[in-house]
């Protein structure tokens, strides 16, 4: 899933939380501290504004999100690309008209680029390569100007992503809202494991069903009221990472949920939920991305009026 993982990101070491999964703002989030004592309200709330500011840096990067402009899946044989219309996937205009071949066979692309185009991978020119997918470590990334391609994999399905730092959508990004910061909403959580683990599945915009690991549910209370959710941890992970709906959604925040991570639990089985960092899946900026979907169960029956607020540009 790695379009999540890149916020947490985005990586991911399966296909659909990739991302994601999902490589991207997500790093930020892996990189907080698991300190669960109650910070002072003026210590919070620059807490959470740099938080913010890392996210928004992480998400206009050249290779952010925000450049996505493409998404083609591959059939069995040969795919031409390029930008002209007779290419079986056909890139951005600023392309040239024809960049060569990508060949699927037994679950394994190739590249072959015509003579006189100036694709690269890794700095170096292409001719003909094997590439690498999004699931097996880092993917093969091949560049032409501002463009870079790379082929990711979801279920039995390999597809060309394709990226362009110039794009419309990040040259004109104005910037995510945030709810005010209210320290109410970052709520102590106790962990209760589920005997044994077990998988959940969790549907993705794609129509597909992945089952993920869960090892336990985490059940908090917000105003009195108990609430639970159910949290993926695949192996590697150094947090939970968590998908949820609740009642803003489609209002206030993005209709198709929201994202979360929170620290692993502590030696009496207590993390803390700070839904003051709940953010936007990848879908909220483009519909290029392969996001998961709330599982039923993490739906809360609540206004969670905390963390980013609906994307301006969003279609949801």
């Amino acid at each position: 899933m790695k379009d999540h993982r890149s916020f947490r990101f985005f990586s991911s070491r399966s296909p659909l939380l990739c991302s994601l999964i999902a490589v991207l703002p997500f790093l930020i989030v892996a990189c907080e501290k698991s300190n669960q004592s109650a910070p002072s309200d003026e210590a919070y709330v620059q807490e959470i504004q740099n938080w913010h500011q890392k996210r928004l840096a992480a998400l206009t990067r050249p290779d952010g999100w925000l450049t996505l402009v493409g998404l083609h899946w591959l059939d069995e044989g040969e795919n031409t690309f390029g930008s002209d219309s007779a290419n079986k996937i056909v890139f951005p205009p600023q392309a040239p008209l024809f960049i060569g071949s990508f060949f699927l066979q037994d679950g394994k692309v190739t590249v072959k680029i015509r003579p006189g185009i100036a694709v690269t991978a890794n700095d170096a020119p292409v001719q003909e390569m094997a590439l690498r997918n999004d699931t097996e470590g880092n993917p093969t990334i091949l560049k032409y100007g501002t463009l870079q391609w790379y082929i990711i994999k979801r279920g039995e399905r390999l597809g060309v992503r394709i990226k362009d730092s110039e794009s419309p959508v990040r040259k004109n990004f104005r910037g995510i809202e945030l709810f005010p910061i209210d320290k109410k909403w970052r709520v102590k959580a106790r962990f209760e494991p589920y005997d044994p683990p077990k998988t959940i599945p969790v549907p993705t915009v794609l129509g597909t069903i992945n089952e993920l690991p869960c090892p336990g549910r985490l059940v908090f209370e917000i105003e009195g009221k108990t609430y639970q959710l159910d949290p993926i941890l695949e192996p590697g992970d150094t947090q939970f990472f968590l998908i949820f709906a609740d009642e803003t959604n489609g209002k206030e925040t993005y209709g198709a949920g929201r994202f979360l991570t929170a620290a692993l639990p502590d030696s009496n089985g207590i993390t803390y939920l700070d839904f003051n960092k709940a953010y936007n899946p990848p879908c909220a900026f483009t519909k290029y991305a392969t996001c998961p979907l709330p599982p039923d169960q993490n739906y809360l029956p609540i206004a969670v009026t905390a963390g980013e607020k609906r994307y301006a540009g969003s279609h949801l």
